[in-house]
This record gives structure tokens, C-alpha cells and sequence, in this order.
């Protein structure tokens, strides 16, 4: 049975951890799209704990930036997608200088009529104070319009505090 799931929630709260096993728990063969890059020692420590966590069911992708061509590439091929996380790739985005906006657009209509069980993993960044400077009032933002726009969506929303999922849509 085919879906979008969307997971959101703060650092380290637990979403990574329940987005897997809610996927894992899914029938056929499964891809998990990593956005994350190692830039430094701490970082690929980091994502050597991500790939300990998953199973050999898994083949994962790793993509920074053209996640919606991968999705349309790899639609019909998976049964379970699993894409972790959005707010690294929008990092990944703002760094390449991409047109964030049209960026969003192309993921979200690549994700329409997908077949597969979608999973997307995002961080809520939204809940704390103003950020002090442009270029983390502008990520926040942006996080913002992305996170909305799965969710908009998605048939399924969870959001993740203290690794305790609450169903929100």
C-alpha cells in the first residue's frame, strides 16, 4: 500500500529512530536517500551511526541535492522510500545557491502519483526564538514553506518530541 509519511521533529528527538521503523515495517524492496554529507570528522560519525542502524533491507542513495530527479528515477524500482532528512537538503540547497522555491515545487510534484510507500524525515525548526541573523531567519523560513508543503501532501503526519511520535494528520 503506497503513502506519503512525513516525520518532523527537533534535534535528536527521535524521528530518524521511528521514521525507520515505521518504514522497515513496510512490505518489498526498500530505498533510504541520505542527504547528509560529511564535511567533517563529526558529521561522518554521524552517518556511520545512521547506516549501523539500518538493516541489509535497505539500499541507500546518497543525494545532497537532486533528490526529485532520484525520486523519479527510482519510482517503480522500491516499494518503501525512505528520505532523511529534508532539512539537510535544504542546507545542501542554500549552499548550492539553488532557487530553493522551484526546488520544492519540483520534489513535491515528484512525489505526486508516486507509487511507492513515501517516508520523509524533516526537523521542525520553526518552535523557538527569531533567529539574529538573515541567513538563519532565511533557512528558517524556507524550512517553514518546505515542511508545509509535504505535509500538505502527505496522507500521514507525525511529529516527534522526546522519541514519543504524535499523529497530527
Amino acid at each position: 500500500m503506497s503513502g506519503i509519511t512525513f516525520i518532523i521533529g527537533g534535534a535528536r528527538s527521535g524521528k530518524s529512530s521511528f521514521a525507520l521503523k515505521k518504514a522497515s515495517d513496510k512490505q518489498g524492496k526498500k530505498a533510504y536517500i541520505a542527504t547528509a554529507q560529511a564535511f567533517d570528522a563529526e558529521m561522518k560519525e554521524r552517518i556511520e551511526k545512521h547506516k549501523k542502524e539500518r538493516s541489509s533491507d535497505w539500499e541507500c542513495f546518497e543525494e545532497p541535492l537532486e533528490i526529485a530527479a532520484l525520486l523519479k528515477n527510482i519510482q517503480g524500482r522500491y516499494e518503501v522510500i525512505l528520505l532523511d532528512c529534508l532539512t539537510l537538503w535544504l542546507s545542501n540547497m542554500m549552499l548550492a545557491e539553488k532557487n530553493i522555491e522551484d526546488e520544492i515545487e519540483s520534489l513535491v510534484s515528484s512525489i505526486k502519483g508516486n507509487k511507492s510507500s513515501l517516508f520523509f524525515v524533516s526537523n521542525e525548526v520553526g518552535l523557538g526564538i527569531v533567529p539574529d541573523n538573515p541567513l538563519a531567519r532565511r533557512f528558517r523560513d524556507l524550512a517553514g514553506t518546505l515542511n508545509q508543503s509535504i505535509a500538505a501532501v502527505a496522507d500521514e503526519v507525525y511529529f516527534v518530541a522526546a522519541a514519543i511520535p504524535m499523529k497530527i494528520k
